[in-house]
């Protein structure tokens, strides 16, 4: 079982930024695949950007080149930085991993972006 607890939500003006954190504790191995998913009101969960354990990336199409993950493998613990934030990034933002073929996730975070 692993426990994930997110961070850093909260309201920012378009093109702000802000940065998720999300700290992971429990049954987490040496690889694992760690990210965020998000979901929009009336709109279904989408992966917003994953990581390996080596650090491989994807991101959506949407946030290539303003969002940035990275991870700290000492302290079990995946970032989301967001920059040029846009009005349609409002979501709650759900940590997820991924650990021997098992999924976890954090009970999300709210991101606003609105003027």
């Amino acid at each position: 079982q692993v426990q994930l607890v997110e961070s850093g939500g909260g309201l920012v003006q378009p093109g702000g930024s802000l940065r998720l954190s999300c700290a992971a504790s429990g049954s987490i191995f040496s690889h694992n695949t760690m990210g965020w998913y998000r979901q929009a009101p009336g709109k279904q969960r989408e992966l917003v950007a994953r990581i390996t354990s080596g650090g491989s990336t994807n991101y959506l199409d949407s946030v290539k080149g303003r969002f940035t993950i990275s991870r700290d493998n000492a302290k079990n613990t995946v970032y989301l930085q967001m920059n040029s934030l846009k009005p349609e990034d409002t979501a709650v933002y759900y940590c997820w991993a991924l650990v021997l073929g098992l999924q976890s996730w954090g009970q999300g975070t709210q991101v606003t972006v609105s003027s």
